[in-house]
């Protein structure tokens, strides 16, 4: 389990049809071990090898087929995050880092001192969102402005944009999109009655 707070970057160094190879800072690297879990742009992938600058995962078709991992290249740059544990702060919202879909960056918008982001989502996703409910972008943590049928909008406030990938983010981009768990949770129970 994770929180959306994202404490790390990494940029991709190598990319296999099964592998990542990702750098990033000595402080993440010494608290991974092989087999930790990692959030790596909101995906949970397990640690199958380290060096002193960078580590490795594997995924699966699966991982792949269903998240913005295809498009990854080598210099993409990355949001990290380790697993939450019971000294985590917990200020973001229970992220899994099980993806549910793949978005698109449709705008980006300057208002006031934020950026203000328009993204596709799949029909099928948009009634698990709220206004001012949860949404895990690409890992990060953020409030939903409005919905409509296909599309949301977050904010993104300066400290957010310098501290993860989004600072590179262009329309057009792919984006990891997990709704909020807890509003799968009540769907089922409630149409199981």
């Amino acid at each position: 389990m994770f929180t959306g707070i994202i404490t790390h970057l990494g940029t991709v160094k190598k990319k296999t049809n099964t592998d990542l190879t990702i750098a990033t800072d000595k402080t993440l690297l010494k608290k991974l071990e092989k087999g930790t879990s990692v959030a790596v742009d909101g995906i949970c992938l397990t640690v199958v090898s380290k060096d002193t600058n960078s580590f490795s995962i594997n995924f699966m078709p699966e991982t792949a087929n269903k998240t913005n991992i295809q498009y990854v290249k080598p210099g993409t740059e990355v949001n990290l995050e380790l697993p939450a544990t019971i000294d985590t702060l917990f200020s973001g919202h229970i992220v899994q880092g099980h993806v549910d879909s793949v978005g698109t960056i449709k705008s980006i918008h300057k208002e006031g001192n934020s950026l203000i982001f328009a993204i596709t989502i799949p029909k099928s996703l948009t009634k698990y969102l709220v206004e001012k409910g949860s949404i895990c972008l690409n890992g990060i943590s953020l409030t939903v402005i409005a919905v409509s049928n296909d599309e949301f909008t977050v904010g993104i406030i300066p400290h957010t944009l310098e501290h993860t990938m989004l600072h590179a983010a262009l329309v057009g981009d792919f984006v990891n999109l997990e709704v909020d768990a807890l509003a799968k949770y009540v769907e089922k129970i409630v149409k199981s009655k």
